[in-house]
């Protein structure tokens, strides 16, 4: 209870924080309506085809596992990680629970979605490295979009070192496991101590490189092609309200309101999103008003529309149980 509340805390003093960037965003609203609905049928179509990358991807770490499953919890996982606080955790959570109760089992599931997460997650902080080019052709950018690009690749050295070093070293893996064996067991002596994680870390990451190396290529597309499709939604939004900034700039401005989207003191990074994007878009030469519109735009279809189909994969995952 005390988390909760906790988490509740944090949530409304972050929303109270940006509510002044979110009245003057969503002032625009209205607009939004008098789009060209080809414009948002199009954007909705984009999504769809990203959401479906998503499964195709977690498809593949999952062992194989039956699309029903995969496509229901995912639908699930991504509404809660949207509404509920804690967001990302919450909604993998539930996935998780979902996909153990389909009858796939627990192991299989945790190292599939930790496989999945993580290439996604690599993936997107690889992006920046494709407007690489505009910088040395000496096209001119904003020194914030520059700042957002480089911390992006930044972040992307440190963890693809990590993760190197993770992924083949036995040792260096097994201690991970201990520290982290040993934080839970200090911080939840209440519950039945955690024993063997070391060793089950080591074990699921063998089995996760068995099923994701013989499909590496296909997972890999698939992640590329989650980014790049909701990137292209973007982009349809931004050419809905008549905007032509340089894709290169929004591609900077899209991947750093991916990574505000993973904080996690609101849910989906509701607020900070749609104030970051917009002003990203700013910089990136388009004018306020237009940046503001299509940030609406495209959070309608990337964030809201997807929730009531949450909704509707947790019904019918309960038929089926």
């Amino acid at each position: 209870m005390l988390k909760r509340i906790v988490l509740l805390a944090v949530t409304g003093v972050s929303l109270y924080l940006v509510a002044p960037s979110l009245i003057e965003l969503f002032s625009s609203a209205p607009r939004v309506a008098k789009l060209d609905p080809v414009w948002l049928v199009l954007m909705i179509a984009v999504e769809g085809a990203s959401l479906a990358t998503v499964w195709v991807l977690q498809q593949i770490c999952l062992d194989g596992a039956a699309w029903r499953p995969v496509i229901l919890s995912q639908l699930a996982g991504n509404a809660v990680a949207k509404v509920a606080p804690g967001g990302g955790a919450a909604g993998g959570a539930l996935q998780y629970r979902m996909l153990v109760e389909s009858g796939i089992p627990s192991g299989t599931t945790a190292s599939g979605l930790t496989a999945a997460n993580l290439l996604t997650f690599a993936t997107l902080l690889a992006l920046p490295v494709l407007t690489v080019p505009g910088f040395l052709a000496g096209l001119p950018v904003d020194r914030g979009l520059v700042r957002a690009a480089l911390l992006g690749a930044g972040v992307f050295v440190a963890l693809a070192g990590v993760g190197g070093v993770l992924l083949s070293s036995d040792r260096a893996l097994a201690a991970v496991g201990r520290i982290a064996q040993s934080a839970r067991n200090i911080v939840l002596r209440r519950r039945p101590r955690l024993v063997g994680l070391p060793c089950r870390l080591v074990r699921e990451r063998d089995r996760a490189l068995r099923v994701v190396g013989a499909n590496a290529r296909q997972a890999l597309l698939a992640s590329v092609l989650r980014w790049l499709l909701d990137y292209c939604a973007l982009l349809l939004a931004l050419a809905a309200v008549g905007a032509e900034p340089r894709p290169s700039l929004v591609l900077l401005a899209f991947t750093g309101a991916q990574l505000l989207a993973l904080i996690p003191v609101t849910p989906g990074g509701l607020g900070f999103v749609e104030a970051g994007l917009a002003g990203l878009l700013a910089l990136a030469g388009v004018n306020a008003a237009d940046a503001a519109l299509a940030t609406l735009a495209y959070r309608l279809v990337s964030y809201w529309l997807p929730l009531p189909a949450g909704g509707v994969a947790v019904v019918l995952h309960r038929r089926t149980v």
